[in-house]
């Protein structure tokens, strides 16, 4: 693949970022893609501030390569999280899930690249004019947190390309090569891959999370709970405990309330199929085995390869 704007900002050999997801994305793993051409991102959203200096310390010890962490901005401990960052000196922020201007300027001003997450053209107009320097565009197929407008990657990527300036990273639905490819056709200048990572030995999901991932199909997951923050799921018990309450015109508080805390760690990280909230995308039906983020990486870049020469080999 040859350097284009977003491998030349992050100083990467591959348009690739692994997104950061909460209980999955530790330092093996950001370790590992970085090490294999890709951009490493650790998932701050899961990690108190010095769980986060650790694991930067420990991906910095195995990786000579750059590396990043995902900051969700509403968290309440940000203010710490991004002290451990600024402190820690690391190459670039991925935030999301809030307003990026309160962060950017600080970052930018500390030497850190800054990527912002958005699912619409109107954050995606207001992040550039924040000053951040790349676009993350994460489309309706995406795992977790996701946007109220339900626009796919497919149409997003596109419509967004007609007014972002700046480099533009495709997000949700990407597994593979053909699908690089394809979100780079329509104007994005490299990937964010989620949901494949979850399936990797390096990924500190539990096992049972990542056996769910490779076993499920077309239709497993879907997107709920808009009323408080849209999330996309496996179908579980805990999934459905959730549609009864809507059934039976659950308030938002009734909705809240039966959330609680910590479901998302309890079916992720601590492999509660029943209680726990398995977040994941719904490109997950295509994934079917647990492969090491090594040669994920690998496969990747040699099937948007051969994807491309076959497309170009074709005689109109």
């Amino acid at each position: 693949m040859s350097p284009n704007p977003l491998t030349k900002l992050l100083g990467i050999r591959y348009p690739l970022i692994q997104a950061g997801m909460v209980w999955v994305s530790g330092w093996r793993l950001a370790s590992a893609v970085s090490n294999s051409g890709g951009f490493g991102i650790l998932g701050a959203g899961s990690m108190y501030p010095e769980v986060l200096r650790e694991h930067i310390q420990k991906c910095r010890a195995v990786t000579s390569k750059p590396f990043g962490v995902n900051v969700p901005l509403m968290y309440p401990n940000i203010e710490e999280l991004m002290s451990v960052i600024l402190e820690e000196k690391v190459a670039a922020v991925i935030t999301s899930a809030g307003n990026p201007k309160l962060w950017t300027a600080k970052l930018k001003a500390a030497g850190c690249i800054v990527l912002h997450v958005v699912s619409s053209l109107k954050f995606a107009l207001k992040a550039q004019e924040s000053g951040v320097d790349a676009i993350i565009a994460e489309g309706f197929e995406a795992g977790g947190h996701n946007g109220r407008e339900e626009t796919t990657t497919l149409v997003l990527v596109p419509f967004l390309r007609k007014y972002i300036t700046i480099p533009l990273v495709a997000a949700g639905g990407i597994a593979t090569g053909q699908a690089m490819l394809a979100a780079m056709a329509l104007g994005a200048d490299g990937v964010q891959v989620g949901s494949r990572f979850v399936a990797t030995p390096e990924a500190s999901a539990h096992e049972n999370f990542k056996q769910v991932v490779i076993e499920a199909s077309q239709g497993s997951t879907v997107l709920t709970l808009k009323e408080l923050a849209p999330v996309r799921m496996i179908k579980n018990p805990f999934y459905y405990y959730l549609q009864g309450l809507y059934e039976k015109g659950a308030t938002s508080e009734e909705l809240k309330k039966a959330l609680g805390r910590g479901r998302a760690k309890k079916g992720m990280f601590e492999g509660d199929w029943n209680e726990g909230e398995l977040e994941i995308g719904q490109v997950a039906a295509q994934i079917d085995t647990i492969t090491p983020a090594s040669k994920i990486v690998q496969e990747l870049v040699q099937d948007y390869t051969k994807a491309l020469a076959s497309l170009g080999a074709i005689d109109y």
